[in-house]
Protein backbone atom coordinates (compact mmCIF):
# COMPACT_ATOMS: atom_id res chain seq x y z
CA UNK A 1 0.00 0.00 0.00
CA UNK A 2 1.57 3.53 -0.75
CA UNK A 3 2.12 5.95 1.38
CA UNK A 4 -0.41 8.83 1.39
CA UNK A 5 -1.20 11.54 3.96
CA UNK A 6 -4.51 13.15 4.18
CA UNK A 7 -5.66 16.58 3.50
CA UNK A 8 -8.24 18.72 5.91
CA UNK A 9 -9.20 21.94 4.81
CA UNK A 10 -11.78 23.98 6.63
CA UNK A 11 -13.63 26.07 4.41
CA UNK A 12 -15.25 29.35 5.34
CA UNK A 13 -19.21 28.96 4.51
CA UNK A 14 -22.28 29.96 6.47
CA UNK A 15 -24.41 26.80 7.10
CA UNK A 16 -28.16 27.22 8.85
CA UNK A 17 -29.19 24.62 11.68
CA UNK A 18 -31.83 23.05 8.21
CA UNK A 19 -29.22 22.03 5.80
CA UNK A 20 -31.19 21.83 2.45
CA UNK A 21 -28.37 20.67 -0.33
CA UNK A 22 -29.19 20.46 -3.83
CA UNK A 23 -26.61 18.20 -6.03
CA UNK A 24 -25.83 19.40 -9.84
CA UNK A 25 -23.99 16.68 -11.56
CA UNK A 26 -22.41 17.14 -15.29
CA UNK A 27 -20.75 14.23 -17.36
CA UNK A 28 -17.68 15.17 -19.06
CA UNK A 29 -17.53 13.22 -22.69
CA UNK A 30 -13.85 12.78 -21.43
CA UNK A 31 -14.32 11.57 -18.16
CA UNK A 32 -14.82 7.85 -19.83
CA UNK A 33 -15.00 6.05 -23.26
CA UNK A 34 -18.79 5.48 -23.56
CA UNK A 35 -19.57 2.99 -26.56
CA UNK A 36 -22.75 4.24 -29.07
CA UNK A 37 -24.86 0.95 -26.95
CA UNK A 38 -24.47 2.84 -23.51
CA UNK A 39 -26.25 5.56 -22.92
CA UNK A 40 -24.37 8.53 -21.49
CA UNK A 41 -24.88 10.26 -17.89
CA UNK A 42 -27.04 12.89 -18.01
CA UNK A 43 -26.77 16.01 -15.83
CA UNK A 44 -29.67 16.53 -12.83
CA UNK A 45 -30.21 18.42 -9.76
CA UNK A 46 -31.31 16.58 -6.63
CA UNK A 47 -32.40 17.92 -3.30
CA UNK A 48 -31.21 16.42 -0.79
CA UNK A 49 -33.94 14.89 1.37
CA UNK A 50 -32.71 11.87 3.57
CA UNK A 51 -34.87 10.73 6.52
CA UNK A 52 -32.00 7.80 7.37
CA UNK A 53 -28.82 8.04 8.38
CA UNK A 54 -27.14 6.93 5.17
CA UNK A 55 -28.56 7.62 2.01
CA UNK A 56 -27.04 7.22 -1.36
CA UNK A 57 -26.93 10.11 -3.69
CA UNK A 58 -24.99 8.71 -6.63
CA UNK A 59 -24.42 4.84 -7.44
CA UNK A 60 -22.14 5.14 -10.42
CA UNK A 61 -22.81 4.07 -13.68
CA UNK A 62 -24.98 4.31 -15.73
CA UNK A 63 -25.80 7.37 -13.41
CA UNK A 64 -22.14 8.50 -13.64
CA UNK A 65 -18.88 8.12 -15.66
CA UNK A 66 -17.79 6.31 -12.12
CA UNK A 67 -17.84 8.62 -9.11
CA UNK A 68 -20.76 7.34 -6.14
CA UNK A 69 -21.69 9.81 -3.50
CA UNK A 70 -24.26 9.66 -0.08
CA UNK A 71 -25.10 11.62 2.49
CA UNK A 72 -24.25 10.19 5.96
CA UNK A 73 -25.80 11.17 9.66
CA UNK A 74 -23.98 10.13 12.83
CA UNK A 75 -25.75 10.64 16.31
CA UNK A 76 -22.24 11.30 19.07
CA UNK A 77 -20.60 8.76 19.44
CA UNK A 78 -21.51 6.63 16.46
CA UNK A 79 -19.13 5.68 13.36
CA UNK A 80 -18.98 4.02 10.11
CA UNK A 81 -17.31 1.36 10.62
CA UNK A 82 -13.51 0.82 9.30
CA UNK A 83 -13.41 0.37 5.80
CA UNK A 84 -11.23 0.97 2.58
CA UNK A 85 -12.99 2.38 -1.09
CA UNK A 86 -10.24 0.49 -2.94
CA UNK A 87 -8.28 2.22 -5.84
CA UNK A 88 -11.00 4.96 -5.16
CA UNK A 89 -10.29 8.11 -3.53
CA UNK A 90 -13.12 10.20 -1.31
CA UNK A 91 -14.00 13.33 -0.06
CA UNK A 92 -15.95 14.35 2.86
CA UNK A 93 -17.81 17.26 2.78
CA UNK A 94 -18.47 18.25 6.74
CA UNK A 95 -21.24 20.00 6.84
CA UNK A 96 -22.51 20.08 10.37
CA UNK A 97 -21.26 18.59 13.67
CA UNK A 98 -17.84 17.88 15.02
CA UNK A 99 -15.39 14.32 14.39
CA UNK A 100 -12.34 12.41 13.65
CA UNK A 101 -11.14 10.83 10.69
CA UNK A 102 -9.23 7.60 11.94
CA UNK A 103 -6.81 6.71 9.29
CA UNK A 104 -5.07 3.24 9.56
CA UNK A 105 -1.49 3.60 11.02
CA UNK A 106 -2.20 7.61 11.63
CA UNK A 107 -2.61 9.87 14.53
CA UNK A 108 -6.18 10.79 14.00
CA UNK A 109 -7.68 14.05 12.35
CA UNK A 110 -10.35 16.08 14.10
CA UNK A 111 -12.83 18.26 12.11
CA UNK A 112 -15.21 20.75 13.11
CA UNK A 113 -17.78 21.89 10.02
CA UNK A 114 -17.95 23.17 7.74
CA UNK A 115 -14.58 21.02 6.11
CA UNK A 116 -13.45 18.79 3.78
CA UNK A 117 -11.45 15.80 4.59
CA UNK A 118 -9.41 14.00 1.75
CA UNK A 119 -8.99 10.22 1.86
CA UNK A 120 -6.11 8.78 -0.69
CA UNK A 121 -6.85 5.56 -2.80
CA UNK A 122 -6.32 2.18 -0.66
CA UNK A 123 -6.40 3.70 2.75
CA UNK A 124 -8.19 1.75 5.34
CA UNK A 125 -10.16 4.55 7.39
CA UNK A 126 -13.32 5.00 9.61
CA UNK A 127 -15.26 8.41 10.52
CA UNK A 128 -16.39 9.12 14.16
CA UNK A 129 -18.84 11.43 15.34
CA UNK A 130 -16.99 13.00 18.13
CA UNK A 131 -19.25 15.98 19.31
CA UNK A 132 -22.43 16.37 20.92
CA UNK A 133 -24.75 16.97 18.53
CA UNK A 134 -25.43 15.12 14.89
CA UNK A 135 -22.66 15.07 12.35
CA UNK A 136 -23.75 15.33 8.84
CA UNK A 137 -21.46 15.01 5.79
CA UNK A 138 -21.55 14.15 1.86
CA UNK A 139 -19.04 11.40 0.75
CA UNK A 140 -17.86 11.70 -2.88
CA UNK A 141 -16.16 8.44 -4.47
CA UNK A 142 -13.92 8.51 -8.04
CA UNK A 143 -11.81 6.37 -9.19
CA UNK A 144 -8.23 7.38 -8.77
CA UNK A 145 -6.14 7.80 -12.13
CA UNK A 146 -3.55 5.27 -12.58
CA UNK A 147 0.04 6.87 -11.62
CA UNK A 148 2.63 6.05 -14.92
Amino acid sequence: MADYGLIIVTMKLRLSTYVRLTVLLAASPAAAPLSSQVSRPQAFARTLECAKSDCSLLEGAPQTAGMRSGFVRLNPGETVGWHTTGQHEEALVIMSGAGAALIEEQPQHDFIAPALVYIPPATRHNVSNTGKSILEYVYVVAPAKANP
